[in-house]
């Protein structure tokens, strides 16, 4: 990322809709910081997304993840056990 500051420039340099939206007069002062951003990737983009692509249990994310929050230990009844 770089960035460029510009500091102590008079308000009548700035573009026209700049000086609107920070409602300043052509004989103040202002400090410009203008940064670049990085892409946007997607998600298969980033080498980490697919570490787990070939694990067994990412074949059914949802049945995974169901799984995680099932309640677990001695005293829990299974799913479907419930009485009433």
């Amino acid at each position: 990322m770089a960035t460029l500051i510009i500091e102590h420039l008079d308000a009548r340099d700035l573009p026209d809709e700049w000086a609107r939206q920070l409602a300043v007069d052509g004989a103040q002062k202002v400090t410009v910081r203008i940064e670049t951003e990085a892409p946007e990737t997607e998600p298969g983009g980033d080498p980490a997304f697919g570490m787990w692509a070939d694990h067994p249990a990412s074949a059914d994310v949802t049945a995974f993840v169901d799984g995680l929050r099932r309640p677990r230990g001695p005293d829990v009844p299974a799913e479907g056990e419930l009485g009433t």
